[in-house]
């Protein structure tokens, strides 16, 4: 019987419902070959010899390996060992709420997940130091673009706020700072949440968290890490680092397994919704002169891609807001960037098309939609930029590809499908299904590869037609199996 790390020679009698399902005549089951990290040969059930370990497929469905093309997974890991904020009602529960919670091994107690935009009232330093006595006390944002901190916590970190709240980079970087665990307990954090992800049928993910990630994945990777390939970013701080380092986009890392490849430089050029500071066109109510912020100014940004691009390093631009859009592909054009827009929240209807001719993929995450769509109505109901774009932009020509920026929603490929095709998660009609996805482009948008002989062997086993599901069903896809390189990593 086939065992999970075993090399797999045959997945036999197996439906294709992804990339690659096009070359078939019909849908009856077929084996699929491989030899080595890669699939040789798809023939009707039986028509040919099986040599070696057999995966079986009893008339299930495969679809290619899953990728998040946006995760900040050491915090992701890490999350859960915090409280979980994502249903507290108000800012009086969420820091009731705190005042029972256990302190970390460092003393400090931690909860994530708060979306206080929805709150009716406001957080305070006075509610939560009420709350929460002398305890260092940290609750961050589900968006991670701000912290609410009592005074301990602000004492403890040097930092002094009216209300508690820390925005933007000194929100940044507090979450460093609680991110900075042993690196033996966050290498066991992310090696436990890779095993959660494969799970789920993700073979690959690119990772955005704010560190020096080159070290981290190269001692991860030694250490036996994996259940997934690894992209890796870099951020402006370590730019010169990473030069000096002789790093270059889609370079392997010395793992000697080829799994952790250098990424892009990663720029946050603007806030976000939750915490208004997304940069836009047209003012937020209540506040002509509110538009948001860039953190990064057009001519800083130029010079960072200029000096990115020409050491090798692809571009991964955090825009969310059209003003921030805009100023990344202003910045695109004049330096011949490439890369990515990272979230592309809200887009002038010029600016699709330009992100189109600039050869830039979106990197979006179709769950925000979902749970940001009570503030899109509030925060941005006079924007007349298009929000939450997804067919837009494949009209337009962009390659799409799917992640859940998580924490900031479940490292979960079926989760992020299910919000792209059916655009509501509750009993609400879908929101602005004008810009969801069939499921065949949902699928092309969370995958690297497609199922057919010459590609790699990374390959997901589905106990269900993943094409004809209805939204609970494909949001929780039984995964029976999944294969990394020939190798089986899950097997249920």
């Amino acid at each position: 019987m086939t065992a999970v790390d075993d090399a797999v020679a045959v997945i036999r009698g197996v439906r294709i419902a992804g990339p690659g399902r096009e070359h078939l005549i019909d849908d009856e089951p077929v084996d699929i070959h491989l030899e080595g990290d890669r699939i040789v040969d798809i023939a009707p059930t039986g028509a040919l010899p099986a040599r070696g370990a057999i995966l079986e497929g009893d008339g299930a469905w495969v679809v290619p390996g899953m990728w998040d093309s946006h995760v900040h997974m050491l915090q992701w890991s890490l999350a859960a060992e915090r409280e979980q904020l994502g249903g507290a009602s108000s800012a009086s529960e969420a820091a009731a709420r705190m005042s029972t919670v256990a302190a970390l091994a460092d003393g400090r107690r931690i909860g994530t997940g708060f979306r206080d935009a929805l709150w009716p009232d406001d957080p305070s330093l006075a509610v939560l130091d009420a709350a929460t006595s002398g305890v260092p006390t940290y609750l961050v944002n589900a968006d991670v673009h701000s912290v609410w901190l009592n005074t301990a916590a602000l004492r403890r970190e040097g930092f002094a706020s009216p209300d508690g709240m820390l925005r933007e980079e000194d929100a940044f970087e507090i979450s460093q700072r609680l991110n900075a665990v042993d690196p033996l307990h966050g290498d066991r954090a992310v090696a436990t949440a890779g095993r959660a992800a494969v799970a789920r049928g993700v073979t690959g993910f690119v990772d955005f968290d704010m560190a020096w990630n080159a070290d981290a994945w190269a001692r991860r990777a030694a250490s036996g890490f994996r259940s997934q390939r690894v992209e890796f970013a870099v951020y402006p701080a370590d730019l010169a680092r990473a030069i000096a380092a002789g790093l270059r986009t889609g370079d392997a890392l010395g793992d000697g397994a080829g799994l952790v490849r250098v990424g892009s430089l990663k720029v946050i050029t603007d806030g976000s919704l939750g915490t208004r500071t997304a940069a836009c066109t047209h003012p937020y109510p209540e506040d002509d002169t509110d538009r948001g912020v860039l953190n990064v100014s057009p001519a800083e940004l130029v010079d960072l891609l200029t000096e990115a691009t020409g050491a090798g390093l692809a571009a991964a631009m955090h825009a969310i807001g059209d003003r921030a859009v805009s100023s990344a592909l202003d910045a695109v054009t004049t330096t011949g960037a490439t890369g990515t827009i990272e979230h592309a929240q809200l887009v002038r209807h010029a600016d699709i098309a330009r992100i189109a001719r600039l050869g830039l993929a979106a990197s979006v995450q179709p769950q925000h939609a979902l749970d940001d769509r009570d503030l899109v109505d509030g925060y941005w109901a006079a924007q007349t930029s298009l929000g939450y774009p997804m067919a837009s932009l494949l009209r337009a020509g962009v390659e799409l590809r799917l992640g859940s920026d998580a924490p900031v929603s479940p490292l979960d490929p079926w989760q992020a499908m299910a919000a792209a095709v059916h655009r509501t998660d509750d009993d609400r009609e879908p929101w602005h299904l004008e810009e969801g996805l069939t499921i065949d482009k949902a699928i092309a948008a969370s995958v690297r590869g497609a199922v057919r002989p010459g590609e790699r062997a990374d390959l997901v086993v589905c106990g269900a037609d993943p094409r004809s599901t209805p939204a609970p069903t494909l949001g929780s896809m039984p995964v029976l199996a999944t294969v990394l390189a020939g190798n089986l990593m899950h097997l249920a």
